[in-house]
Formats: C-alpha cells, structure tokens, sequence
C-alpha cells in the first residue's frame, strides 16, 4: 500500500518537513534508500546517510538540524526509533492472517483447540494439551502433554514443548526453541554420574518472546519461571529453577546457570554467563561476555569475568593495554635501583 509522507506524519503525531505528498510503499535502512522507500535516522553514526539517501521519507527526531542540502522528505516525531517500530508493527499487521487446521497434522482427541487457530503440517499436540484462541503452531511444532499455551501465542517450526509447561498469552517462540527439556542435575556416584530427575515445570508468562535455539530448562521441583515481557536472544541457555524477571532483556549466547534469581528490566549482553544459585537485583546491566560469580546489587552495570564496576573495568582496561611499557619500565627502575645499592655499598 501506499502512504504519504503528511499520513505517516498523523499516524506518529509528527510534523513534515519537505513535500507532504511524497509517497512510500516500502523500507529500507537509510544507507541503502531508494525512491519509494521509508527509512530512519536515530543513531548519529548514520547522519552523513541522510544527505545521500534516495528514500522518499526520513524520520527523524525534531531536534535534528541538517548540515547540508537535503533530498528528502522529513518527518520529524518525538523519538525515530520507536516510531519506526509502530510503522513496523503496522505494516506486520497488515499481512493477510493464517487460520485453519491441516489434515497433516497430529492432534489428540483429548486435546483443546481454541478458535482461529493455524496448525500446519506436521505439528503434533499430545493428550491434554490446550491450545489458546488465535494461536499459530508452524510445521513440526511439538507439543508434550498437558501443555497450556495461551491465546495469540506463534510458534515457529520445530518448536518443542515438554510436557505440563506453560506458556501465557501474546507469546513468540522461534524455530528450534526448546520449553522444559530436563535441567542440568546429575548426583557424583561410585560409577560416574546418577540422574536427578527433574519432575518440576516451566512457567512463561505473557508477552514473552524466545529465540530461535533458546533453551528453558524445566526445574528438579516447582517453576523455571520467566516473567511477562521478557525478551530472550537466540541460543541462550535458562537452567532448572531460574526465575527471570519481568522486562528483562538476554542477548544472543548468554547463560543462567540453575536457581539464580534474576530481577526485573535487567539487560544482559551477548555471551554473559552467571553463575548458579545467585541474586540479581532489578536494573542490573551486564556488558557483552561478562561473568558473574556472586550477588549483585540493583541497578549495577558490570563487565568483564570475574564481573567487575563498569568504569573500574575501563581504568583497568587501560592499564592493561599498557602493561608492556610498564614492565619494561619497572625493569628499568629495578636496574637503576640495583645501581644506586652498589654504589653505596661502594662508598661504605
């Protein structure tokens, strides 16, 4: 469909600036416009863009001030990141709706089927399971028994539920995902390794999105239990007993190790890991690859292994990066010290 720049200016209460009729029907990243296409600019690193962008329309914030001549048509809202994301959300809403069940697929007659759902091929619902209104379940989606899945939940393939898991309402699962596998617990015996089994469950709660080849393990006894709004990475690991906190963000290779506690609107970057049976406090922010051996405290924000402060990482950091002169340098002061001995040892 097409939008005027003067439309998507009333949709986002924003305020044109160049020719109100310049017309969009597609996206595209800023470096990459073409006539026709919408894109954004909210990340400075990308202003020397605007200046060369064939797209038609540009959102911009409203304190941006141009530097040279501009080819394109502004529109100027109040922040251009989360506007672009409603005109994304839109636009997604704007694809034409699956429903209906495929004959392919494998459904127990003791199951319960909400309304507008889509099943598609090769799915496999298990004795008990209930399955929410408006739900989508893609090709080879498995769910165990007695699994409750919420309405308006996608599951994209080859997702697998384990049995007596729960998933809310509004959820997104990515392909290869896995709710409830059994937790890490293993007991040192004579011959190697016992099993613990893991007779507990997993709990997600509403608005939750996983990605693709992202674990939940189900906990030894009770909940793993991940809280509304919180939005996992690809390839991230949530052991037995963890319990994330509402609007906690976890980046792509991060890992919770089993009981820790984690509290709400954390932010944990790329390849964190934290340690077992741990306390973390509500606006804690890890940067990429940060390990966490101990407790923290609300609203901390670490980095490196061991975990340290954010800044004393970075004055650490520098005298790192300086470690060659400095042994070179203490090498120096040893051999004029060792100097200054001898030559008083002399004079006595």
């Amino acid at each position: 469909m097409d939008f005027t720049a003067k439309q998507i200016a009333e949709f986002l209460q924003g305020e044109v600036d160049g020719d109100g009729n310049a017309v969009v029907n597609t996206f595209a990243k800023i470096e990459e416009g073409v006539p026709g296409a919408l894109s954004f600019l909210s990340n400075p690193k990308y202003t020397q863009y605007i200046y060369s962008t064939q797209s038609s329309v540009v959102l911009v914030n409203k304190d941006f001030v141009p530097e040279h001549t501009l080819n394109t048509t502004l529109v100027r809202v109040h922040n251009a990141y989360e506007s672009i994301a409603k005109l994304l959300s839109l636009y997604d809403s704007m694809k034409p709706d699956r429903k209906g069940i495929s004959p392919l697929a494998s459904i127990s007659d003791k199951a319960t089927i909400g309304q507008d759902v889509y099943i598609a091929p090769f799915v496999t619902i298990d004795d008990g399971a209930v399955i929410g209104n408006g739900t989508k379940l893609y090709p080879h989606v498995t769910i165990g028994n007695n699994v409750q899945i919420g309405s308006g939940c996608i599951l994209y393939p080859n997702v697998t539920i384990y049995y007596g898991c729960q998933i809310g309402n509004g959820c997104i699962l990515h392909a290869g995902c896995v709710i409830g596998a059994d937790g890490f617990g293993f007991a040192p015996s004579a011959d190697g390794y016992e099993k613990i089994p893991q007779i507990g469950s997993v709990l997600i709660e509403d608005n939750v999105e996983i990605g693709a080849n992202s674990c939940v393990d189900r906990s030894t006894m009770g909940h793993t239990i991940v809280h509304k709004g919180v939005k996992i990475d690809n390839l991230v690991q949530i052991a037995h007993n963890v319990e994330v906190g509402s609007n906690t963000v976890i980046s792509a290779q991060s890992g919770i190790a089993g009981s820790t506690k984690v509290g709400s609107r954390c932010m944990f970057g790329g390849q964190s890991g934290v340690a077992g049976h741990l306390k973390i406090g509500d606006k804690v922010n890890l940067c990429a690859q940060t390990g966490v051996l101990g407790n923290i405290k609300s609203g901390t924000t670490l980095m490196g292994t061991p975990a340290i402060g954010h800044f004393h990482y970075i004055k650490s950091y520098a005298i790192y990066n300086r470690l060659p002169d400095i042994s070179n340098e203490l090498d120096a002061l040893r051999k004029e010290v060792a100097a200054l001995k001898s030559q008083l040892a002399n004079r006595q």
